[in-house]
């Protein structure tokens, strides 16, 4: 997704097997994986790239400043396109992906592992959060995610981010979890995954995931001085991300909880009052 700012790029990416003697003892190592093709072939299905346009109605030239009263020539509508990621999370359809992957989309098209595409409604967004949850027609044998625990994850724990990266669909990256809870000033709500598996345009929305295949944050943002990646990415936890994508299907909005009271200096007249 382009929605990149030179030093903090908004808008991008994204186990451990514990193993038994005879289901006995836990192992109390993390077990190095030979590879994740297996995870991957498995979470392939559920990872789609979503196109949007957005038409542009007002369009303001040099022309105008330079002769305001000149009308004669007619501006055609500009259409602005752009790419992000997201995943399946219900075989009813729902999918999950960034707010500014879809914000102000007047098009939302959903392209699968298959190259199939479907058009996509929103079902709600929270800007605060940065996420928004879409619903297409159910496909046959539609195949999800799962949550996983992102409070169970620790630094130097796997990572797998999948996403479309520039376009190209599909594509698989690994790193590790670098941090937790990194408030990058980006909302109200900061408390980002960090993992240095590579994100880059169009990875917005995309699964951040476990060892285990299950999804542990949303891939939303990058730190950048080019706009590409150098190892510092960010993702939302699943702890916030299931909290909000429950609230969006269930109500369409996010409502939250305020204690109603507000601070003020205490003034000579307001102590003698």
């Amino acid at each position: 997704m382009s929605y990149l700012p030179r030093n903090l790029c908004i808008g991008l990416i994204t186990g451990a097997l514990m193993l038994s003697t005879g289901g006995l003892a836990p192992a109390t190592a993390q077990e190095i994986p030979n590879d994740f093709s297996a995870i991957v072939r498995q979470k392939l299905p559920t990872v789609v790239a979503i196109t949007t346009r957005q038409i542009i109605q007002d369009q303001t030239t040099l022309n105008d400043f330079l002769n305001p009263f000149d009308r004669g020539g007619r501006i055609q509508p500009q259409v602005r396109e752009a790419l992000g990621s997201g995943f399946v999370i219900s075989p009813e359809g729902y999918i999950v992906t960034n707010n500014h992957v879809v914000a102000d989309a007047t098009e939302i098209h959903v392209v699968f592992s298959d190259k199939e595409t479907a058009p996509a409604r929103v079902v709600g967004r929270d800007p605060a959060t940065d996420i928004a949850v879409l619903k297409v027609d159910p496909r046959p044998n539609m195949t999800a995610t799962a949550w996983g625990d992102s409070d169970a994850m620790q630094p130097g724990a796997w990572t797998i981010a999948i996403g479309s990266p520039f376009g190209l669909g599909g594509t698989v990256t690994v790193g590790v979890l670098s941090a937790r809870s990194r408030d990058i000033q980006a909302g109200p709500y900061d408390d980002f995954l960090q993992t240095d598996a590579s994100i880059n345009r169009g990875n917005s929305g995309g699964p951040l995931f476990n060892a285990r295949g299950e999804v542990i944050g949303v891939n939303t943002a990058i730190v950048s001085p080019s706009g590409g990646s150098i190892g510092i990415g960010f993702a939302v936890p699943s702890r916030t991300a299931r909290t909000i994508v429950d609230q969006l299907i269930s109500t369409g909005r996010i409502e939250r909880g305020f204690i109603g009271v507000r601070l003020q200096e205490i003034t000579p007249s307001i102590a003698e009052a």
